[in-house]
C-alpha cells in the first residue's frame, strides 16, 4: 500500500480530493443532496429506534422501576434509588435515569416514557458522529459512518432499551467532536474542557468505562494539537480537572451526605459511592475480583471474543474492515504534517476502537454482550474516513485491492455470522456472498472506471457491506427485549431465556396478588419486600408502590440487614414478604457478598404464615409471628 499513499494524485483525483479537502475543513459545500442524505439518515436512524418501541414493555425493569421512584421522589432521583422509600439504589451511577425521571415526570409512567430518552440520545450520537467526520473527510464519508453506527445490530438494540450505554455513547461521540475540535488551528481551549465535561458526565451514567475513550483523546491533541508542547501539556491538565469536577462532585456528595439520611449505595459491600465505581464497577470488571457480583461466568475471554458467538451478532460485522482502514489512514499520514487533521481523527477514532476492543476481549469480569455498543461509533468513523480515503485513490491498483480486500473480508464474515442464526433469511447469505465477490471484483478496476459507473460500485459495495448488519439491526428493532441480558437478532436466535434465572426480567404478578399488595399500600413505608432487585421491581412497577429490594440487584448486598429488617417489620413499614429466587433460582448463588437477605427470608419463613396468590407464597408481616 505505500506505493499508492506515497504517489502524487492525478489530475483528476486531485480534483475530486480538492472539492472533498473543503468540505472536511468546514466551507459551505455546494450539494443540496448532501443535506436531504443527512435528512434521511436521522429520520431513518429515527424510524429503526422509535417504531414500536412500547413492545418491549418496561424493558429493563430493573431501570424502569428506579425511574419510577425517581420521577415521584427527589432524594430518590438524586440518589438512584431503586424505590421511592430509599431503600437502596440501583449498582450504576445514575445520570442516565435522571433523563428518564425527568421524562416520567413530564409525560407520566409508561413504556414511551422510559424508552424514548435512549432512541433520541441513538439519533443525536448518528448526528453529532456525521458532524466530527464530516469536519475531516466530507460529507460521503461522514453519512457512511452513521450509516454504519446506526445499523450496528447492537446499536438498535441499546438505543431501544433503558440501560445506560445509550447516555454513554452520546456522550462519547460529544467528546471525540470536542475533542477533534480542540486539534484544530486556532480552535479554543474550551472545546477540550468541553470533552473532559462529556466524559466525566460519561462517568455518571456508566462510571469507569467512560474512561476507556482517554488514551486516544490524550494522543491525539498531544500529537497533533497546534499549540506549543508545553500548552498542550497545560491544555491536557485542564480537560483532566474537568473531567474529574464533571464526575468527582457527585461522588463527593454521595460520599459526604449522612448514610442514615440516603439509601444504601448498591452494589457495594460497604454503603460506598467509591467502592461501587472504583471496584465493583471499576477495577474488578478487568480482574473478576468483584464481591457481591455472580462470579467469573466468561469463559470466552481472549482475542476471539468480539467474533465468538457471543458477541459476533452486536458488534463484530465490519470490525476486520475498519482494523484495515485505520491501517490504511496510518500509512498515508505517516509523513503528514504533524497537525495533521485527518492523523487526528484517526488517533481519537483509532485508539477508542482499539482500547475499548482490547479491554472488552480480556476482561475477567461481568461483561455482557450489549456493552460492545460502545465500539460502534469507533468504527463508523473509522470505516467512513479510511474507506473514502482510499477510494480518493482507486486509481492506485493497492488503494483499489485494499478496498475489494475490505469488501470481501466484510462479506465473508457475514456469511459465518449469518450461519450461526440457521434458518433465518437463508437467502441473504447467497446474495451477500455473490455481491461481496461482484463488489470486490468491479473495485479492483474501479480506477478505470468512468465517474457514472465508479459511484455504481461504490454503492453496490456499500449495500453489500451494510446489508447483513442492517437486516439483523431491523430483526433486532423488530423483536421485543425485556430483562437485564437483551440480545440481539431475530427472537428465535436470540440469548435463551432458560439463562441466569432472576437476572433476566422482572417478575410479573396476576391480578389478584396485584390487588392484595395494592390494598392499603399507602399505610406502609414499603408495600412489600422481595429478593433481588428484579424480583422487587415487577412488584413496584405494577402497584406503583414502593417495593423494598432485599439484598440489591444479584441480592447479595448486606442491605438491610436482618436486624434493620425485623426493626421495619416491628414498625409496621412492611406489609408483605414475597417469596421468591435469588439469582439461578437458589439462595446464595453468588460467589461472595452478604448472605443477609438468606438470613431475612430464612427468618421469615420460620416466623411468618405463608399464604398462595396467584401462585405467588407471600408472608404478611403485620399479622405477628406464628406460636407467638
Amino acid at each position: 500500500m505505500t506505493p499508492l499513499l506515497e504517489a502524487e494524485l492525478s489530475p483528476r483525483e486531485g480534483r475530486d480530493a480538492s472539492i472533498e479537502q473543503k468540505s472536511a475543513s468546514g466551507m459551505r459545500f455546494d450539494g443540496w443532496p448532501h443535506r436531504a442524505a443527512l435528512g434521511a439518515l436521522l429520520v431513518s436512524t429515527a424510524v429503526l429506534y422509535l417504531w414500536d418501541l412500547s413492545a418491549s414493555g418496561w424493558a429493563n425493569g430493573f431501570y424502569s422501576a428506579a425511574a419510577q421512584a425517581g420521577a415521584s421522589n427527589w432524594t430518590a432521583m438524586l440518589f438512584g434509588s431503586s424505590d421511592a422509600a430509599n431503600a437502596i439504589t440501583v449498582d450504576k451511577t445514575p445520570a442516565a435515569l435522571w433523563i428518564m425521571d425527568v421524562s416520567v415526570r413530564i409525560f407520566g409512567l409508561n413504556p414511551w416514557s422510559i424508552l424514548v430518552p435512549q432512541a433520541l440520545e441513538g439519533v443525536a450520537a448518528v448526528a453529532v458522529l456525521y458532524a466530527a467526520v464530516r469536519r475531516v473527510s466530507g460529507p460521503a464519508a461522514a453519512l457512511l459512518a452513521g450509516a454504519v453506527m446506526a445499523l450496528t445490530p447492537v446499536a438498535a438494540l441499546m438505543f431501544r432499551f433503558n440501560n445506560p450505554d445509550a447516555l454513554l455513547v452520546l456522550l462519547l461521540v460529544i467528546a471525540a467532536y470536542c475533542t477533534q475540535r480542540a486539534c484544530e488551528k486556532d480552535s479554543s481551549r474550551w472545546w477540550l474542557v468541553g470533552a473532559g465535561v462529556a466524559v466525566g458526565f460519561g462517568f455518571l451514567a456508566k462510571m469507569m468505562q467512560a474512561f476507556l475513550v482517554l488514551p486516544g483523546f490524550v494522543a491525539a491533541y498531544a500529537v497533533a494539537g497546534h499549540r506549543p508542547l508545553r500548552r498542550r501539556l497545560l491544555d491536557i491538565a485542564v480537560f483532566a480537572v474537568a473531567m474529574v469536577v464533571s464526575a468527582g462532585w457527585y461522588l463527593l456528595l454521595v460520599e459526604v451526605w449522612p448514610s442514615d439520611s440516603r439509601p444504601y449505595i448498591g452494589g457495594s459491600q460497604h454503603n460506598s459511592i467509591l467502592e461501587l465505581t472504583l471496584g465493583y464497577n471499576g477495577i474488578g470488571r478487568l480482574t473478576g475480583d468483584e464481591p457481591g457480583g455472580l462470579g467469573n461466568m466468561n469463559f470466552d475471554v481472549g482475542w476471539a471474543r468480539l467474533f465468538g458467538h457471543a458477541m459476533g451478532a452486536d458488534i463484530a460485522w465490519l470490525l476486520p474492515a475498519a482494523v484495515i482502514c485505520l491501517a490504511a489512514i496510518a500509512v498515508s499520514t505517516r509523513r503528514a504534517p504533524r497537525t495533521d487533521t485527518t492523523r487526528a481523527a484517526s488517533i481519537i477514532w483509532g485508539g477508542w476502537l482499539l482500547v475499548t476492543a482490547v479491554v472488552f476481549s480480556l476482561m475477567n469480569g461481568i461483561v455482557h454482550p450489549y456493552y460492545t455498543v460502545a465500539l460502534a461509533p469507533a468504527i463508523g468513523a473509522v470505516v467512513g474516513i479510511g474507506s473514502t480515503l482510499l477510494w480518493r485513490h482507486r486509481f492506485c491498483p493497492p488503494a483499489a485491492t485494499a478496498l475489494a480486500g475490505i469488501v470481501l473480508v466484510t462479506a465473508v464474515l457475514a456469511c459465518v455470522l449469518l450461519s450461526r442464526a440457521d434458518g433465518w433469511l437463508p437467502w441473504l447469505r447467497a446474495v451477500v456472498a455473490v455481491g461481496g465477490v461482484a463488489a470486490a471484483t468491479l473495485l479492483l478496476v474501479s480506477g478505470q472506471l468512468g465517474a457514472t459507473s465508479a459511484r455504481a460500485v461504490a454503492a453496490l459495495a456499500v449495500v453489500v457491506s451494510l446489508a447483513a448488519p442492517a437486516a439483523y439491526a431491523v430483526a433486532t428493532a423488530a423483536t421485543p427485549h425485556t430483562g437485564a441480558i437483551p440480545s440481539v437478532g431475530p427472537a428465535r436466535h436470540r440469548f435463551s431465556p432458560m439463562g441466569p434465572g432472576g437476572l433476566l426480567n422482572a417478575s410479573t404478578p396476576g391480578p389478584g396478588l396485584t390487588a392484595t399488595l395494592a390494598a392499603d399500600a399507602d399505610d406502609y413505608t414499603w408495600v412489600a419486600a422481595a429478593l433481588g432487585s428484579n424480583n422487587a421491581a415487577g412488584y413496584q412497577l405494577a402497584t406503583g408502590a414502593p417495593v423494598m429490594a432485599v439484598g440489591g440487584f444479584n441480592g447479595t448486598d448486606p442491605s438491610p440487614t436482618l436486624a434493620e429488617f425485623q426493626r421495619y417489620v416491628a414498625d409496621n413499614d412492611i406489609h408483605y414478604f414475597i417469596r421468591g429466587r435469588l439469582t439461578f433460582g437458589r439462595w446464595g448463588a453468588a460467589s461472595s457478598g452478604s448472605r443477609e437477605a438468606t438470613a431475612i427470608a430464612d427468618w421469615v419463613e420460620t416466623h411468618f404464615t405463608p399464604m398462595t396468590i396467584d401462585r405467588a407464597i407471600i408472608y404478611d408481616l403485620t399479622r405477628g409471628p406464628k406460636n407467638s
